[in-house]
C-alpha cells in the first residue's frame, strides 16, 4: 500500500509553520456569499461587487463617502446625553451611555460635521447604528438642530443621513421632544431657502422617519432599506392581516410615492453633487 506512504520527506508543514489568514482582508456578502477583498468592499463604497448589496456601515464611513479627501470640520464633537430622568440611583442609563461610548468610540449617536463634497460645500449629518441603534436622544435632536442652525447660517445645503431604530426610551418625553425641535428648524431652513437632503438608509424606524427623515425637499433611499415607522410585525399584529410583499423596503415607498429616487451608494456623492449644482 505504497500509495499511502509518504516516500519524500520535508513536505509536510510542521503546525507551527502555518499561517493564519489574517482578519479582516476579506469581506463575505450575507446577500449572495460572495467573497472579495475588504479593501475592494471599501472602494466600492462598501456595497457587494457582484450583487450590489449595500452594508450597514457607520458615521465614519458615510463621512469617507460624502466629503472629498474625507475632509471636514466636525461640530459639537464632545456633546454627549446627561441622565435627565435621573437614573443615578441604578446606574442603568449612565452605564448603558459609558458602555456605548466605549464599544462605539461615538459619543452619541450622531455626528455632524461640514466641508466640500465634489468643491460644493455641505453640512451633513449622519446617524449611527452602532450607538444604542441609533436612537434619538437629546444629543441627536440637539446636534441636528445646531446643524441646521449652521447651515441656515453659511446658506449650505443640508444632508442628513437617517439610521435609527426611533425614540431613545430612557429619555421618555424628552426623546419626543426632539420630533418637534428639529421639525421646527427644518422650516426655518425652507423659509431661509436652503435645500435639504434627507437620505434614508437601513433601518430607518420609528420617530426619526416622522420627524426630520420624511421632510427633506428631496427624500432619497439607498436600495433594499428598510423604512417605515413601526415594524412589520407591529402592523401585521395590529391589523390582523398580511403585509404586501417588500412592505417597507425602500423600492415599494418609490413605488407609492413616498420617496423621491433611490441612490446606489456607488453613485451617491456625484448625483447629490450634480443636484445640489442644479439647484443652485
Amino acid at each position: 500500500m505504497a500509495w499511502y506512504k509518504r516516500e519524500k520527506k520535508g513536505i509536510i508543514t510542521p503546525t507551527s509553520a502555518k499561517k493564519e489568514t489574517p482578519e479582516g482582508h476579506w469581506y463575505k456578502c450575507p446577500k449572495c456569499k460572495n467573497v472579495m477583498n475588504s479593501r475592494d468592499h471599501k472602494q466600492n463604497a462598501y456595497t457587494c461587487i457582484e450583487c450590489h448589496f449595500h452594508a450597514r456601515i457607520g458615521s465614519k464611513e458615510y463621512f469617507e463617502v460624502f466629503f472629498d479627501k474625507n475632509e471636514f470640520t466636525e461640530l459639537d464633537a464632545n456633546m454627549m446625553s446627561g441622565d435627565p430622568l435621573d437614573f443615578s440611583d441604578t446606574k442603568t442609563y449612565p452605564t448603558r451611555i459609558q458602555q456605548s461610548q466605549y464599544k462605539s468610540g461615538l459619543k452619541d449617536a450622531v455626528r455632524t460635521g461640514h466641508g466640500k463634497m465634489k468643491g460644493e460645500n455641505i453640512v451633513l449629518a449622519v446617524m449611527d447604528f452602532g450607538f444604542i441603534g441609533g436612537s434619538m436622544g437629546s444629543v441627536v435632536g440637539e446636534k441636528i438642530s445646531r446643524a441646521i442652525d449652521f447651515a441656515r447660517e453659511k446658506k449650505y445645503p443640508l444632508i442628513v443621513v437617517s439610521k435609527s431604530g426611533g425614540a431613545r426610551m430612557m429619555e421618555a418625553g424628552y426623546s419626543l421632544m426632539q420630533m418637534a425641535k428639529t421639525s421646527a428648524k427644518l422650516a426655518l431652513l425652507a423659509e431661509a431657502k436652503v435645500p435639504y437632503i434627507s437620505l434614508l438608509t437601513d433601518p430607518t424606524t420609528g420617530g426619526v422617519s416622522a420627524s426630520f427623515s420624511m421632510l427633506g425637499d428631496f427624500n432619497i433611499a439607498e436600495p433594499e432599506a428598510l423604512i417605515g415607522f413601526a415594524g412589520p410585525r407591529i402592523i401585521r399584529e395590529t391589523i390582523g392581516r398580511d403585509l404586501p410583499e417588500g412592505f417597507q423596503t425602500s423600492e415599494y415607498l418609490l413605488e407609492h410615492g413616498f420617496l423621491d429616487f433611490i441612490i446606489d451608494r456607488t453613485e451617491m456623492k456625484n448625483k447629490l453633487a450634480g443636484l445640489i449644482k442644479m439647484l443652485k
